[in-house]
């Protein structure tokens, strides 16, 4: 799966090639991903249990991709107590090698957006990296973009951010499934506020790329910055 291909802007002025961003952010697609896993690292050995992948097109979801993954380890306790999820429920799922190569042809390389992506980006790139592949997109992370975006949140955690934007809450907190569907429509909500806010005819992945790397008091300066460039 790959963005659809974009006629080049150059010599356009900048109302024209801001139109032709439009349509192309019409049509950008992004899949949010969410892990479980036994642990905080893969470096400590930890492995994923579950992952779930949500493409968005459009602000719409336009396909998703669940399961549970055997990577023969056992759930411990406080992680079963946490998600739900136990070794004898993993231990009838496909080995984890086959769930990832599913997941990746799923997601392409497509732009990838999770909650707290500094965690799910190091168990993407383990996972992926026992079957021999490797990451070529960027991460986004909804809870860095949130931060800058809607700094008078109580919190930035998901539950948090999804109680105070009245969100749909899709199922359990800390199953893949869910946390992925609600940071999805985190996601869509965090572009329509930028849209509301700035007067932006559509978000790129670009931009949230860009916001999630800027202080929270220089948002305004760097959205202004990214529109001079006709992004």
């Amino acid at each position: 799966m790959k963005n659809p291909v974009v006629p080049s802007t150059g010599g356009l002025d900048c109302t024209t090639a801001r139109a032709i961003a439009s349509r192309r952010n019409d049509l950008e697609t992004i899949a949010v991903i969410d892990f479980e896993t036994t642990g905080l690292s893969p470096h400590y050995g930890d492995r994923a249990t579950e992952i779930a992948a949500i493409l968005v097109r459009d602000g719409q979801i336009v396909g998703q991709y669940q399961n549970l993954m055997n990577a023969g380890v056992a759930i411990p306790a406080f992680i079963t107590s946490f998600t739900g999820i136990t070794t004898a429920m993993v231990r009838q799922a496909p080995p984890a090698r086959q769930v990832m190569a599913e997941v990746a042809d799923f997601v392409g390389d497509y732009p990838l957006v999770a909650h707290n992506a500094s965690f799910d980006s190091k168990f993407w790139d383990a996972e992926l990296a026992r079957i021999g592949r490797a990451r070529r997109q960027d991460f986004i992370c909804s809870m860095l973009v949130a931060r800058r975006v809607l700094p008078q949140a109580p919190n930035h955690k998901l539950g948090t951010l999804v109680e105070f934007a009245k969100l749909p809450v899709t199922g359990r907190y800390h199953r893949a499934q869910a946390d992925a569907e609600m940071t999805a429509h985190l996601t869509l909500y965090l572009e329509r506020e930028l849209m509301r806010r700035f007067g932006l005819a559509a978000v790129s992945c670009r931009l949230l790329a860009k916001i999630q790397k800027t202080p929270a008091n220089r948002l305004e300066h760097c959205v202004a910055g990214f529109g001079k460039q006709c992004a």
